[in-house]
């Protein structure tokens, strides 16, 4: 069967490699159906990921069909259209132990340390596919980037009325506008992009965005619309360092801070204005935890949760080395785009 490498950055490879054998117990043979395209994945291919290490077979974001099982799998059984969970945690070191299993100590995430879903078939632990055959597979694909958001505005612990900024309105960000608006919060969008705050507007229903400046006039802006009291929560997506400190500045006195991108840069801050006088609590989110998944499912289904505008381009898999390097364009204003495989 043929699956789709990067074996350096910018160099795409089409492979044969070997049909999965039968699943051992525990185990759930999978057919790919479709695979999301994620910010980590672009990350991978401009060589500018922290976590990816080549050649790789990337694609974690998936939507796919449960071929067979083996022997003690109950949650899962043939002919099922299933989401999956690709981080692949070791259920034996100090975190998973105490159920943070989104930041195991020996993670593994499908497409970036590990051989990930841009092939026909794959197999993987059944305790990582979470039924949902009422979604189509664009849908189950979609859960993973949701989940990561959700995970992001649980760890800042959004509450009803409260002012929820969400720096940065890339996939990520628009993960967390969704699961802000379900906690009840007053949400804002910041971004340098006017295309991607129309869209936030226009699309999803959000009236109140700010568009960066980079300077002072973001944070009275931001405070004009939160009369003095900025914002209670700040969710960074932004992955962007100096966004990243800056982020800081938005945030009301014993507000909280979550960091849901990933910078290679150090971060660095004045403490006395910031950390110590607010008395802010800075978080980190990594991952997301199994219960998210079911939970995006039900929420998809039941229409809390509208899929559609997500979807902005498609591209078949044997398309993929000569049209990737067009999600690059600045002209390109796709939120999330979509591989179908055969």
């Amino acid at each position: 069967m043929q699956a789709l490498q990067l074996e350096s950055p910018r160099h795409w490879r089409m492979i044969d490699v070997p049909e999965p054998k039968a699943p051992k117990p525990g185990e759930a043979l999978l057919r790919i159906l479709t695979v999301g395209v994620c910010g980590t994945d672009i990350g991978g291919y401009l060589g500018k990921m922290p976590f990816f290490s080549y050649p790789r077979i990337p694609g974690h974001e998936l939507g796919v069909e449960v071929v067979s099982v083996g022997e003690g799998v109950t949650n899962v059984k043939p002919g099922d259209r299933c989401s999956i969970e690709p981080y692949l945690n070791c259920q034996k070191c100090y975190a998973c132990k105490r159920g943070f299993t989104n930041c195991c100590e020996q993670n593994q995430t499908l497409g970036v340390m590990c051989d990930g879903g841009l092939t026909d078939y794959i197999i993987l632990p059944a305790r990582k596919c979470h039924p949902a055959n009422a979604l189509t597979s664009e849908q189950c694909a979609l859960v993973e980037t949701l989940a990561i958001g959700c995970h992001a505005v649980d760890r800042g612990a959004a509450k009803p009325g409260e002012n929820i900024l969400i720096v940065g309105a890339g996939p990520i960000g628009l993960s967390a506008i969704e699961f802000a608006r379900l906690a009840g919060s007053r949400v804002i969008v910041a971004d340098l992009n006017p295309h991607r705050l129309a869209f936030v507007r226009e699309t999803m229903g959000i009236p109140d965005t700010l568009q960066i400046a980079g300077d002072d006039t973001d944070f009275e802006k931001l405070s004009e619309m939160t009369n003095g009291q900025l914002a209670d929560l700040v969710v960074d997506a932004t992955g962007h360092n100096v966004s990243m400190i800056r982020s800081m500045a938005f945030c009301a006195f014993a507000g909280r801070l979550v960091y849901v991108g990933i910078t290679q840069s150090d971060l660095s801050f004045p403490q006395a204005p910031f950390l110590h006088r607010r008395e802010l609590s800075i978080l980190g989110s990594r991952n997301a935890p199994s219960r998210d998944f079911p939970r995006i499912i039900n929420l998809i289904a039941e229409g809390k949760i509208d899929t559609t505008p997500w979807v902005t381009r498609r591209m078949a898999f044997a398309d993929v080395p000569g049209e990737f390097e067009s999600l690059l364009a600045p002209e390109i204003h796709s939120v999330k785009t979509m591989i179908t495989l055969p």
